[in-house]
Order: structure tokens, then C-alpha cells, then sequence
């Protein structure tokens, strides 16, 4: 609860500060860190947003569009947001400070708040491109995500186990959902690889309007990353126009990330608000129906935020 100030007071911090308040708590300001307006990320943190703007009274609530993960943990670790989507093998990446991942040194002020919906490696190539299987992509034109996003350590895993590099391709762009899928229209890109929730707008969209294979990710693969963040899964037939089989992928899972200098109260409830408003951000996004509160605190690589923790042994979800 916020103590009001005496008038005394409020102009000795005024001249102290230059800035003060007359209340001992600031409106909390939540800054959503997402991905490409075209993606997945962003709908959902909009969603959030507007949950949160609702919810937690005189919060300051903004809506940051980004390259997402990598991106988006960095700035968490220096304070310049407070809620953040990122992939969960970019998450352990930064907590261990993988430098060849876009992490220099360990992000240790990075806190989890739920393990949320699975991404899906999508990969798309138009159908005229004659590309069918993983090896089908040697000597042909891939986008493969911004540098050092995500997606694009999801690419590198995804090749290297399947035998590939990106000395095998005729051509590598990095290059975001949306402008990836308009060089695949206009035929001066063969295939991309994304990473995101099913049903992305981008992909939608490309599907709509031209012939496309998606390319099987067979299960084996997915078994050589060695990491237990990949799991083998499947797109479901008629997941996009013109797609009438289901094809075999690998999954990751997403997770929303918080940091230390966010209060456990506003931590709490942030994942609060989230499980009880599950049908609204399924409206934003379809991928939020792949958000389960039973699992939320399963597989994190980084410990819980306590906020998060108390709602979760509230739930009954941890002892």
C-alpha cells in the first residue's frame, strides 16, 4: 500500500531528486519485450499488455516490438523491460553466458515466469523450388532469421544435426518473418526456416497466395541436437492453406522471463493475471491455447522469479 507524503517532505525530494513523487511507490512500469509485429511474440504481449494495463492498477504498460530472444534478454539483464518472450535454448544460453549464442557474460538477473506454448521449426519453401527434404536445401536461397536470433541458433542446431551447414547453401539471408516470406513471393528466396507458434500470419499469408512445401523435420534429427530442449512434434495437417499433411518438426518451448529488479508482487501478479485470462490471449493468438498452468514451472533453465513461485504453490502447482 503507498504512504502519502507530507508537503515538508515531498519538496525536500523534490530537491533532492528533481523528480519526485508524492507517494512512496511509483505506478509500476511494465515494458513487454516481443518479437517482429509479424510473428507470433507480439499479438501475445499485446494481450498481456492490455491484461496487465487492466489489472494492476496505474501500471505503465508499453509494448516493445523486437528481434525477440536474444534481443529481448539482453535487455532484460540490464533493466530495460520487465517482461520478455524468449526460446527456452536462448534462455540457458544466456544464463551460462554462451558468447557464440550473443551472450557475453552470464545474464544472472534473469527470472522465469512461466513456461508457455511451444514454438515449432517451420520450415517453408516455395513448391517450384523442387525442395522436398532437409537435403534438398543444398545449393538453394534460405532465410534464416535476424543474426544470432532465436530462430537462428534453432537453424543452426536444426542443420548441424541433419549434416548441413550454411557453407552447403547456394545462398544464406537473415533475414525477419516478414520480409523472409516476401522474397520467397516475389521468387528471389527458395525456402526460410522460422521459429514460432503455429499458425503465424506471415506463413498464412505466403500459403494464401503461393504453392509451398513444408519440409519434414524427421524425428531422428531432432534426437541428433542433443538437447533436451528439442522435442520431436508434429504441424498438424491443415495448420495453413494448401496443407493437406501433417509434417513431422521439432519443437522448443517458449518462455516468459522476468528479471530481479522487478518486485515479487508485481512478478505474482503478472502470472497471475496470465493464467486467469487464458481465453483472451488465445483470441490474440491461437499458440496461447498450448499454454498449460500444470506445466508452467516444469523444464525452466532459470530459477522461478519468487512472485512466480508463490502463485504457483497457491495453485497447488508446486508443493
Amino acid at each position: 500500500m503507498c504512504t502519502r507524503l507530507s508537503k515538508p517532505l515531498r519538496l525536500l525530494a523534490a530537491a533532492a531528486t528533481l523528480a519526485a513523487s508524492s507517494t512512496l511507490c511509483a505506478a509500476p512500469a511494465i515494458n513487454v519485450l516481443t518479437g517482429g509485429t509479424s510473428g507470433v511474440y507480439y499479438p501475445i504481449g499485446v494481450a498481456l499488455a492490455h491484461l496487465y494495463s487492466d489489472g494492476i492498477a496505474g501500471s505503465e504498460t508499453t509494448v516493445r516490438a523486437t528481434k525477440a530472444s536474444v534481443e529481448n534478454l539482453n535487455l532484460l539483464q540490464i533493466g530495460r523491460g520487465q517482461l520478455a518472450f524468449a526460446l527456452g535454448d536462448s534462455v540457458a544460453h544466456a544464463w551460462q553466458g554462451v558468447e557464440d549464442a550473443g551472450f557475453r557474460a552470464p545474464r544472472d538477473r534473469l527470472r522465469a515466469i512461466a513456461s508457455i506454448y511451444p514454438n515449432y521449426i517451420q520450415i517453408v519453401a516455395s513448391r517450384e523450388s523442387g525442395i522436398r527434404t532437409l537435403a534438398d536445401l543444398k545449393g538453394k536461397r534460405i532465410s534464416v532469421g535476424s543474426p544470432r536470433s532465436g530462430t537462428e541458433l534453432n537453424a543452426r542446431a536444426i542443420f548441424a544435426a541433419a549434416g548441413l551447414s550454411y557453407a552447403d547453401m547456394g545462398q544464406v539471408l537473415f533475414k525477419p518473418y516478414a520480409e523472409s516470406v516476401e522474397l520467397i513471393g516475389n521468387r528471389q528466396l527458395d525456402a526460410t526456416l522460422q521459429s514460432a507458434g503455429l499458425g503465424m500470419a506471415a506463413i498464412r499469408d505466403l500459403a494464401a497466395v503461393l504453392p509451398v512445401t513444408f519440409v519434414a523435420i524427421p524425428a531422428d534429427i531432432v534426437a541428433r541436437i542433443g538437447n533436451s530442449a528439442y522435442q520431436a512434434g508434429v504441424i498438424p495437417a491443415g495448420t495453413y492453406p494448401g496443407q493437406e499433411h501433417s509434417v513431422p518438426t521439432a519443437t522448443i518451448s517458449n518462455i516468459l522471463v522476468s528479471q530481479t529488479s522487478v518486485s515479487d508482487e508485481l512478478a505474482y501478479r503478472m502470472t497471475r493475471l496470465l493464467f486467469e485470462n487464458l481465453d483472451r490471449l488465445a483470441h490474440a493468438h491461437p499458440a496461447a491455447k498450448g499454454i498449460v498452468l500444470e506445466h508452467a514451472a516444469e523444464g525452466l533453465p532459470i530459477p522461478l522469479h519468487p512472485g512466480a513461485e508463490r502463485f504457483y504453490r497457491e495453485a497447488g502447482v508446486l508443493e
